[in-house]
């Protein structure tokens, strides 16, 4: 891999100034948001878009894709009533998660949820008692090759076992009207969304005349990160129409899909400050304020590799570890990975992640070591128009902040 060099230069994202704003921060600019949104919708007009809620459940970001049109991927409770808390229509939202309680499926047919993603036995059993003649979708195990994080181990049914699923939930009276798939998270390799449908076309084969209506094309979307190139979503979208081609004299279900980071990821820049810069073993290590138990989870393995940038540094570089402030040993980011910040790099100064929008505020630990959760800062483009800039305290209930 090549290495990982500090960026002098200015991203696509802006920064209003923020004086004295503390470290470290999520700020994320929705107008951002709305663009790759509206990219989404040119690229796949014929595709529902559920926007996977897990990747930034910010209440501004759920009010400006409920003001585009936008339906939700949910996965709990929880992400229920942010979705009804920012005006989402119940006909728009889909339960993704396979894996429900009982009060999950009971509150999600109260609020009238329009559709529920299985792949167990015992789970079409309790939609059948819990949420009668709802509409549900079948998740498929699919090769997920290409992924940064891959699903099929933890999720989906093979294909001889959807089959069967949708013959049970239609038996037990459900609208087994659903298949789908997930080719796990960060997809880099297109392709993958065509191995799925082809995997979806064969079970609906098999199924004749009941064969699914809808078909999930589930999320997986990629955004650029510096560990090499990804699929475009036109690059995606190509794939996926090829692949629908194949099947279409015999199959043309109504399609959705489940982005997620590829919505949230490009608008959101996390800022962190330099704490502290030592040698360990003839290697530089460089400790930040924030650490994977503040948003960066998904720097586990060094799986995302994040564009960084470095203000006001910008002269020589070399490699580096770069680490989190907490006093577990786990707290590491990059150790493997080629990084190069500038020899200067001191305390006080900025560190900037780039491309952190997705999986970094919704996945920041609660009070570990002391330290607070992730606050995020939204702002919109003056040139888009829009709000007024403001910080979510993520200790507050949840609800629009403003």
């Amino acid at each position: 891999m090549e290495g990982v060099g500090a960026l002098p230069g200015t991203s696509d994202v802006a920064r209003p100034p923020i004086p004295d704003a503390p470290t470290p921060r999520l700020d994320l600019d929705l107008a951002a948001v709305r663009r790759a949104y509206r990219a989404m919708r040119i690229a796949l007009p014929e595709v529902e878009l559920c926007y996977a809620v897990k990747a930034n459940p910010h209440p501004d970001v759920l009010a400006l894709l409920v003001a585009e049109g936008a339906s939700f991927d949910l996965a709990s409770p929880g992400e229920l009533d942010l979705c009804l808390l920012a005006g989402a229509r119940p006909a728009g939202l889909s339960w993704g998660n396979p894996v429900k309680k009982v009060t999950d499926v009971r509150a999600g047919r109260a609020a009238g949820v329009a559709r529920f993603t299985t792949d167990a036995p015992a789970d079409v059993d309790l939609l059948a008692r819990e949420a009668p003649g709802a509409t549900v979708g079948v998740r498929l195990a699919v090769g997920d090759d290409g992924a940064a994080t891959p699903f099929a181990g933890k999720f989906g049914a093979t294909e001889d076992e959807a089959v069967a699923l949708l013959r049970r939930a239609r038996s037990a009276g459900l609208d087994a009207a659903g298949i789908g798939f997930h080719v796990g998270s960060q997809q880099r390799d297109a392709a993958a969304w065509a191995r799925g449908i082809d995997a979806a076309a064969r079970v609906a084969a098999r199924l004749g005349d009941h064969a699914p209506t809808e078909l999930n094309l589930g999320g997986g979307f990629p955004t650029p990160h510096a560990d090499g190139p990804t699929p475009d979503v036109t690059a995606c979208a190509t794939a996926i129409r090829g692949a629908l081609a194949v099947h279409a004299s015999w199959w043309r279900p109504r399609l959705m899909a489940e982005p997620g980071r590829a919505l949230v990821a490009e608008a959101g820049v996390l800022r962190a400050e330099v704490v502290l810069v030592a040698e360990r073993a003839g290697r530089r290590w460089v400790y930040l304020d924030v650490g994977r138990y503040q948003g960066l989870a998904e720097t586990e393995d060094e799986m995302i590799v994040y564009r960084l940038r470095t203000p006001g540094r910008c002269g020589e570089t070399e490699r580096a570890v770069l680490a989190g402030p907490t006093c577990d040993g786990d707290d590491v980011l990059y150790r493997d990975t080629d990084v190069r910040l500038p020899v200067d790099l001191a305390p006080g100064d900025v560190v900037e992640f780039l491309g952190a929008g997705a999986y970094t505020a919704s996945y920041a630990s609660i009070g570990f070591n002391g330290l607070p959760p992730l606050p995020v800062h939204t702002h919109e483009n003056p040139e888009e128009g829009g709000i007024d800039d403001h910080v979510h305290d993520p200790d507050h209930a949840p609800g629009p902040d403003r």
